[in-house]
């Protein structure tokens, strides 16, 4: 009955790690795709800055009354008001991006430190198992 109930915990414990292996893989995958979802949303920003720079010193170019007002076209206040806009708005979204990489992370490490522990679980189970099955063979051997 005992060994039944052993090797129940014993499945029951490789069930458990074979979950958190796959969970670990997804999150993983997870992790990936977050990565380039940053690189995505940087390279948005990249060109969104671009845009802005290039739409601002075509008009700084063409009119003489700014390049009276201005030595170039990053002073133009609405420049810097609509480059901070742009930026806040693609900063929230790094920032978000982030957060769910820090959970990822942060249950990636539960789940390793699971694994460990079960893993152990199991090692001490195979070494209970094969002392018993050791004193059980010497104890019809005396």
């Amino acid at each position: 009955m005992a060994i039944a109930n052993l090797s129940e915990i014993i499945q029951a414990s490789i069930l458990r790690r074979n979950q958190l292996q796959f969970e670990v893989s997804e999150l993983s995958t997870q992790k990936q795709l977050l990565a380039l979802s940053q690189g995505d949303t940087n390279s948005a920003l990249s060109s969104a800055k671009a845009a802005l720079r290039d739409q601002y010193k075509e008009m700084f170019d063409t009119d003489p009354d700014l390049r009276d007002e201005f030595a170039n076209y990053t002073e133009i206040p609405e420049f810097q008001a609509e480059l901070d806009k742009l930026t806040a708005r693609f900063q929230e979204e790094l920032e978000q991006l982030a957060a769910q990489e820090t959970a990822i992370d942060a249950q990636m490490t539960t789940n390793s430190a699971e694994l460990t522990e079960i893993d152990a679980y199991l090692q001490q189970y195979k070494q209970y198992m094969t002392s018993n099955i050791q004193e059980d063979f010497n104890f019809g051997l005396s």
